[in-house]
């Protein structure tokens, strides 16, 4: 090539600087190229790009394989994306797909050690191990071995590469202009989840394996051992879950019993507060397997689960913007600036005159006015019904995973004016989510602020189709 280049602009005097800088602009190239290598591998160690990702979105056939979903953990509180958007292992929600090669474990066997931290199974970085320590000189060693039949994923606030689903603490309200949280209640390796290849069925495990795939359980952490043979415990905040009594598509489920999922797998009630040093009472019947609309805590974020066949008979995030421009095709009027009104995808700190508010005491939706405006409480009056009461923004909840049927946006959420269907609404302002050490309270799923004096909700009341 560079050959061929000369011959073609050979110039008197001047081919010599030509070929030098063909071949600097060669070198400047593979400079460029490897520099970008390096990035791209950096980054699959910090917290922003996943090798699980990458697997899932791209092969290397011309056809794309078709890829087995497990389901999908979603955290409450983002309606449809982080803040500052989604990216890599940080995300609102991840997707679990059967994986390419199966990285399950499983138990293999135990033992009892003097002293856990030089011994051979924590020092192999190739073994996945439990030590759960009872005293300074007697800990308990649980060796983990390969397992074909299941996919590990493993989710916690460490960035590290053993973490898949990087979680946050999250923070009620729409957050723009989002805070930082001092200091965080989610475990660096919180949890896992053990997915079986054939059926499908996937369970939840307190604890993460770290990089040097070890769990550690320290001599202050709640564990137990049944007759001197099967060992268990539970992490310092708890990993809690709860199962919805009946089937959470169709809006006919309620709210479940908050228990305690253990190291082992183990379910538990709940203990007398978050990090109690006494284990619940064992819980017979109940099981770490995911149900479509199982909830996890993890004492700061609160993730719902959703299995593939649930999903399927959820509303798309196209159907629930088909329902926006539906009732903006109604060309919903504001009874005092006589002005069309449109509802938005997102919620934006700029004001607008077609950005439509909700009444809160009474459901009539309007546009921003000053009418009837008392400016010393901030309450406003409403122009026609004339109850009185705090009015704000209104705005589609587009996150569909939250929904538990399909349909118009007919209620929203109180205070935080989020649209949703009537049964989903309702569902989520009937059910308590963890809320700091030992209390609970009902929150909107799409920012999760805590809902207001019951019911928690109104039915919005448009002045629509009026041509």
């Amino acid at each position: 090539m560079i050959k061929m280049l000369k011959r073609k602009w050979a110039i008197p005097h001047q081919h010599i600087y030509i070929e030098i800088f063909i071949v600097n602009a060669t070198v400047c190239l593979l400079t460029t190229i490897s520099v970008m290598v390096n990035i791209i591998l950096n980054k699959l160690t910090d917290g922003t790009e996943s090798p699980i990702l990458e697997e899932q979105e791209t092969t290397n056939s011309d056809k794309p394989k078709q890829l087995v979903k497990y389901g999908e953990l979603v955290i409450l509180g983002y309606n449809g994306s982080l803040p500052q958007g989604d990216r890599g292992r940080k995300r609102s929600k991840f997707v679990l797909y059967k994986r390419q090669d199966p990285n399950g474990v499983k138990k293999s066997k135990h033992y009892v050690v003097k002293t856990p931290h030089s011994s051979q199974a924590i020092l192999d970085a190739t073994q996945h191990s439990i030590s759960y320590t009872l005293s300074r000189s007697h800990a308990v060693i649980v060796e983990y071995t390969s397992d074909d039949e299941t996919d590990m994923f493993q989710i916690g606030r460490s960035s590290e590469s053993p973490i898949d689903f990087v979680v946050m603490d999250t923070i009620p309200g729409d957050k723009i202009g989002e805070n930082k949280v001092v200091q965080s209640t989610i475990s660096r390796f919180a949890c896992r989840i053990l997915a079986d290849r054939n059926s499908k069925i996937c369970r939840i495990y307190a604890a993460g394996f770290d990089t040097s795939r070890n769990i550690f359980l320290g001599e202050k952490a709640t564990k137990w051992q049944d007759n001197g043979r099967d060992i268990d415990g539970l992490i310092t905040n708890g990993v809690l879950i709860m199962h919805p009594n009946g089937s959470f598509c169709g809006g006919e489920g309620k709210c479940g019993l908050w228990l305690e999922t253990s190291v082992g797998g183990g379910v538990f009630s709940l203990r007398e507060s978050r990090s109690a040093q006494q284990k619940g009472q064992v819980v017979e019947g109940a099981t770490n397997s995911l149900q479509d609309g199982t909830l996890i805590d993890l004492c700061g974020a609160t993730l719902l689960w959703r299995s593939a066949e649930g999903l399927a008979l959820s509303p798309s995030k196209r159907d629930l913007e088909k329902e926006i421009d539906e009732i903006n095709a109604g060309r919903p009027q504001c009874p005092v600036g006589l002005n069309t009104l449109v509802i938005p995808r997102k919620v934006t700190g700029n004001e607008s005159q077609q950005q439509p508010y909700v009444y809160l005491t009474c459901g009539h939706v309007q546009g921003l006015h000053e009418w009837g405006q008392d400016k010393d409480s901030g309450a406003r009056k409403c122009p026609i019904c004339l109850k009185l009461g705090p009015a704000v923004k209104v705005c589609m909840g587009l996150e569909p995973a939250f929904y538990v049927d399909s349909g118009p946006p007919t209620f929203a959420f109180n205070p935080c004016g989020h649209m949703a269907t009537e049964k989903t609404v309702k569902y989520w302002a009937n059910l308590a989510i963890p809320h700091g050490t030992n209390g609970f309270h009902a929150i909107c799923p799409f920012c999760a602020s805590p809902l207001g004096e019951f019911p928690g909700y109104v039915k919005l009341i448009f002045q629509d189709n009026v041509d």
